[in-house]
């Protein structure tokens, strides 16, 4: 019998063998429960939100005649698509906390919130025009703003982040952690939503760039390809589960500048105002304004092969 035969023969036994799998694996099972955030609708509508926040960058060519037209067409069906996923990610967040649902309207409250985040868009879009600023200004490799925007992976993870943050910050679940973890994978930069992040801020290069929930970062920051500001450790309580909520991650002020590979962790650690944080450093202690961390330049020996003659 050949193989393909053979597995049709034993099919019903290893679907029921699959089937008795998911039924005591609940953990990893979303079955007779509420619809959850569509991962691949929120990745088309985060894409149409940076369409939205750059237009004309990434999509057809606009005009001031036809950009009323642009933005009211996009606003509308982002409006429809957003408060659906967004009450989706409302009733996955009570029934986790409650264990039933409730009688919210979940609907109306996506819809508010989505409402208060088109509100917030113009100020988003001017973080954004100083964020595009400071690159061009921090990297004599740029050429033009639009290289920014089309090809920095940096810029692309920052928008992401600025627009995921909002919604984070009005109270979605789920849904920024999708959009931050998509630009995760396609640029290397990893930017939880929960960090708080000022103007002006660029990262150069950027793969394996790592900002953890909990980092305060202040205003005109530039960091480097592999830095990590992340945690020290995690406390736990007396019955040995990770306390949340605290702050567990580093808070960089105005104007430093941190170079590639460079680790800072801890909650309490502060890098001051004005500091440079050299490259491959290990920080897990507060550094004072206007300080340069450096790591002692290391030896190094040349050893040239002599020819032998005789050879």
């Amino acid at each position: 019998m050949s193989k393909a035969g053979d597995l049709q023969r034993h099919l019903p036994e290893l679907v029921k063998k699959i089937v008795e799998s998911v039924r005591q694996t609940e953990k990893i099972n979303h079955i007779e429960r509420h619809d959850l955030p569509n991962r691949e609708e929120v990745t088309l509508i985060l894409r149409d939100l940076q369409s939205l926040v750059l237009p004309g960058f990434l999509r057809q060519r606009l005009f001031f005649a036809n950009i009323e037209f642009f933005v009211g067409d996009m606003v509308d069906s982002l409006f429809v698509r957003m408060s659906e996923e967004i009450a989706r990610a409302l009733v996955h967040e009570d029934c986790s906390k409650c264990g039933l649902e409730t009688r919210r309207d979940f609907h109306q409250e996506a819809e508010q919130i989505t409402g208060e985040f088109f509100r917030r868009v113009p100020g988003i879009r001017a973080l954004l025009e100083k964020d595009v600023q400071a690159a061009y200004d921090g990297d004599p490799a740029a050429k033009s703003f639009a290289e920014i925007v089309l090809c920095y992976p940096g810029f692309e993870a920052i928008i992401a982040y600025r627009l995921a943050h909002e919604l984070l910050v009005l109270g979605v679940p789920l849904i920024p952690r999708i959009m931050c973890e998509f630009v995760h994978h396609r640029t290397g930069i990893d930017i939880h939503p929960g960090a708080t992040i000022g103007e002006s801020f660029f990262i150069d290069h950027g793969t394996g760039v790592v900002i953890g929930e909990t980092t305060l970062i202040g205003n005109n920051v530039k960091i480097y390809q592999g830095v990590t500001l992340g945690a020290l450790s995690f406390p736990k309580d007396e019955s040995g589960q990770i306390i949340r909520g605290r702050k567990r991650h580093p808070t960089i002020e105005d104007d430093v500048t941190i170079y590639a590979n460079a680790t800072i962790l801890g909650g309490e650690t502060v890098i001051g105002r004005g500091s440079v944080v050299g490259g491959n450093v290990w920080i897990t202690e507060s550094v004072p304004p206007q300080t340069k961390v450096l790591i002692e330049t290391p030896q190094q020996r040349f050893v040239t092969k002599v020819p032998n003659p005789e050879a």
